[in-house]
């Protein structure tokens, strides 16, 4: 029975998996080729930790204060609205009014959580 043109058979798949076998082959050789022609020099000033070229100085478990978490969340918040409010910019004239009066919703929603984050004092730094 031969297969009709809505239907798939297995060497549909074979293309895609000859460049996901090429692919990972060559990621396997380069790996292996820069292991075994790479230098090999080991000291201790190539194993210590370094940071930005300074080298570590203190506990790496030390407490960050919560402000640092919630400025962070903040900004992906509005980073996230304007991923939202460029587009719906663009098509403004087509979406119409039923389309403005979703973004007053939206940013007012957007706005009542930027004032409650306001009052609980987030922003202030000390």
């Amino acid at each position: 029975m031969e297969p009709t043109v809505d239907q798939y058979v297995p060497s549909d798949y074979l293309p895609i998996l000859i460049q996901f076998a090429a692919a990972l082959g060559f990621v396997i050789f380069a790996l292996t080729l820069t292991h075994l022609l790479g230098p090999k020099r080991n000291s201790a000033v190539k194993g210590a930790a370094w940071e930005s070229g300074i080298e570590s100085v203190g506990d790496a478990r030390t407490p960050i204060s919560y402000k640092y978490f919630m400025i962070a969340i903040l900004f992906v918040l509005f980073d996230v609205e304007i991923i939202f409010l460029y587009p719906w910019a663009v098509n403004f004239r087509e979406f119409g009014l039923d389309g403005f009066l979703q973004m007053i919703v939206f940013m007012s929603l957007l706005m009542a959580g930027f004032f409650y984050v306001l009052k609980k004092g987030v922003l202030k730094w000390e």
